[in-house]
């Protein structure tokens, strides 16, 4: 045999060359097959949310402090050195309780000199009055003598000049003592002054002064300290010129505190005051209100987040913001935008449904909203998901709405789906499951 002969070829590889082609094969018809045979579900394009019930609020959001509704600043009325103070700040005074002392040496002095003063004038006043007396006897003497011709015409009127004299000498000295008396009650007043008396019942919540500091009162009238009573507290909110027109007097507001565990403080507004403050060109209006404190949880200085109820209803049907539009097909796409994307706005510690904030709310019966300055209705489209996987479009009319969601009056039940908006890439929408190839 020649040794020229071509190799057999190998009995492995026209077998492996099959399998290949028959791998292609199976993973061309595994991406094509849906595209070929299945039908495409329209409801895997959006996602959706349920009509459900809740609570709803339309609010104006601030920021405020809180300050005591009634308080003084208790200050010194004479000069000179601070010589005890007797309270503490968180001390609790009754009125007309000792606050402090200042060094009384000098006022004191200033009254017993009066004093003598006054003594001294009240010893003329009594000579004054025994010469007055006297002058009178000699007066009606020299009258009787000149009756009988006994005496001289002019001894008679020098009689009459004396009593004359002593009687305006006696009503100068009169005049003398009550300027002293009155010097004497300045005296007196400033001596008083000396003792720093607090002027209301409450609480010293600071003191600006120290003891041994000299005071001087001949320019301005220093602080000591503050006394409020913390029974009753005002929330001071500034509000921007674009919601403040939204405001109205008595309405209802609630507020939270940064350490409150979400706690909610109640009021009604009770002033807006007219002249506005201007802070980086943003003008802002002062709104405030009471609140009861008898509990004393709340401080003076306190940051209040505040929540103006403009409209609310409770235990309606609500949908988000998102599902809706102003007449279109279904809502407005924003680049995948969800309801949570829309809740991230809202602050901690609100309930889900308000615009900037939750909110408590009044009562309803049978699922009718009672609000508070119900807005008018007003008409909105919304994609409803029906059973076949189709969508249908249909008219709500809303009420009360916010920022999140809004309230629906009529056009959709609990329970249906609508259309919140694009699904994001990697996503099958609500949870519906896609046509799936079959098994090779």
């Amino acid at each position: 045999m020649s040794s020229d002969a071509p190799p057999r070829p190998s009995r492995w590889k026209r077998p492996a060359l099959y399998l290949a082609i028959v791998a292609a094969l199976a993973c061309a018809t595994w991406f094509a097959w849906p595209r070929i045979f299945g039908k495409t579900d329209e409801q895997t394009k959006y996602q959706f949310t349920t009509v459900q019930r809740g609570d709803i609020e339309d609010v104006v959001t601030a920021t405020g402090t809180l300050q005591p509704r009634n308080y003084v600043d208790v200050g010194a009325q004479v000069s000179g050195q601070l010589k005890k103070i007797h309270v503490d700040v968180g001390s609790e005074v009754k009125e007309g309780e000792l606050l402090a002392e200042i060094d009384p040496t000098v006022y004191l002095a200033r009254v017993d000199a009066s004093r003598a003063q006054l003594r001294n004038l009240r010893a003329q006043l009594k000579d004054r009055e025994a010469q007055l007396t006297l002058a009178g006897i000699q007066l009606r003497r020299q009258t009787a003598l000149m009756a009988e011709d006994a005496t001289t015409k002019e001894t008679l009127q020098t009689a009459e000049a004396t009593q004359k004299s002593a009687q305006a000498q006696l009503e100068a000295l009169r005049a003398q003592i009550e300027q002293i008396e009155s010097t004497l009650r300045a005296d007196e007043a400033n001596l008083q002054y000396s003792r720093i008396l607090s002027p209301m019942t409450g609480t010293v919540v600071s003191i600006t002064a120290r003891q041994g500091q000299t005071l001087n009162t001949n320019q301005q009238a220093p602080v000591i300290l503050r006394v409020a009573d913390l029974n009753t507290m005002t929330v001071q909110t500034q509000v921007s010129e674009a919601d403040v027109s939204r405001l109205k007097l008595g309405m209802d507001a609630y507020f939270t505190t940064l350490g409150g565990q979400s706690k909610r403080w109640y009021g009604k507004l009770e002033k807006v005051e007219p002249t506005p403050t201007v802070t980086n060109n943003v003008v802002l209006y002062n709104a405030l209100f009471d609140v009861p404190n008898a509990d004393g949880h709340l401080m003076t200085q306190m940051t209040a987040q505040v929540f103006f109820v403009v409209a609310q209803a409770k235990d309606v049907l609500v949908v988000p913001m998102a599902a809706l539009s102003q007449g279109g097909r279904g809502p407005r796409a924003q680049g995948g935008g969800t309801p949570a994307a829309a809740q991230a706005s809202v602050p901690a510690g609100a309930p889900a449904g308000a615009s900037r904030t939750g909110g408590d709310a009044t009562r309803s019966a049978a699922g009718q909203a009672d609000q508070a300055a119900a807005p008018r209705p007003r008409q909105r489209s919304v994609r409803v998901a029906t059973d076949g996987g189709t969508l249908e479009e249909r008219k709500v009319e809303i009420g009360v709405s916010n920022r999140v969601q809004a309230q629906v009056l009529s056009g959709l039940a609990e329970g249906e789906r609508v259309v919140a908006g694009l699904t994001t890439p990697g996503s099958n929408g609500s949870g519906a499951t896609p046509r799936m190839p079959p098994r090779l």
